[in-house]
């Protein structure tokens, strides 16, 4: 027990110190955000894309971690019980940090697109496969939420697999179809200017650390929901087993 406890302490003390480095990190990178020099012809609206950028791309990231959480439940449900109950929950986590990435990142380009563009959106490959990948993993949640209670699991990662194919057609489109979404700006005709990356850098790095926060966060209090559930059920199954005294 004082081993268990050791080290559930230890760990404590380095998701505090993460925390402390992460909001560090994001102190900075808004200060650089805040002093990079100003875009010549949006002026600074354009300082949205240091909170647009950080956002979008992780949101290509963290799906794919759902998915691997996805295949390995699939994989060990009817092998490893405890392992497969950890890759759900890793699943569900980084789930709902995709919602939350992309949802700020669709709102964040709304704003741009408004002031940039004059509207609000645009229906061009990019956005479109955007809000496409947004819908799939709000409906994730949603399915985790209110699907009947023993296929929850196995209908969820089945709709992982298929909401990963979407990534790299978003990714992609840019490149792929004619768009109004802005080229890559890195490299091609949306060159994103040296003097402004270190102000894009540090963000990235602030907002990836701080997406990898609430995933660990989370993941760990869906383990915690998934030993109340057993430790519910166990009871439930002793009493049930247990003779009613005379």
């Amino acid at each position: 027990m004082n081993i268990t406890a050791n080290n559930s302490n230890r760990l404590a003390l380095w998701a505090q110190a993460y925390f402390l480095l992460t909001l560090a990190v994001l102190a900075f990178g808004f200060y650089k955000a805040m002093t990079a020099p100003t875009e010549a012809t949006m002026g600074n609206l354009y300082r949205v894309i240091f909170y647009h950028l950080p956002h979008t791309i992780p949101s290509f990231f963290f799906p794919y971690l759902n998915c691997v959480g996805a295949f390995a439940y699939l994989y060990l449900r009817n092998r490893n019980a405890e392992r497969a109950l950890m890759a759900d929950a890793f699943a569900v986590a980084s789930a709902e940090i995709t919602v939350l990435f992309s949802s700020v990142g669709l709102a964040t380009g709304s704003i741009w697109g408004r002031a940039a563009w004059g509207i609000w959106w645009a229906w061009d490959a990019r956005m479109t496969t955007y809000l496409l990948l947004w819908l799939l993993y709000v409906s994730y949640v949603l399915l985790r939420r209110f699907s009947a209670p023993g296929h929850t699991a196995v209908l969820s990662a089945v709709l992982a697999i298929f909401a990963a194919i979407d990534i790299p057609i978003c990714f992609m489109s840019i490149r792929w179809w004619r768009t109004q979404h802005p080229a890559p700006v890195f490299g091609g005709d949306g060159y994103f200017d040296k003097s402004m990356l270190p102000a894009l850098m540090w963000n990235m790095a602030g907002w990836f650390l701080w997406g990898c926060f609430l995933l660990g966060l989370r993941y760990a209090l869906e383990r915690r929901r998934q030993r109340q559930t057993q430790a519910v059920g166990f009871d439930l199954m002793t009493s049930a087993e247990t003779p009613e005294a005379a």
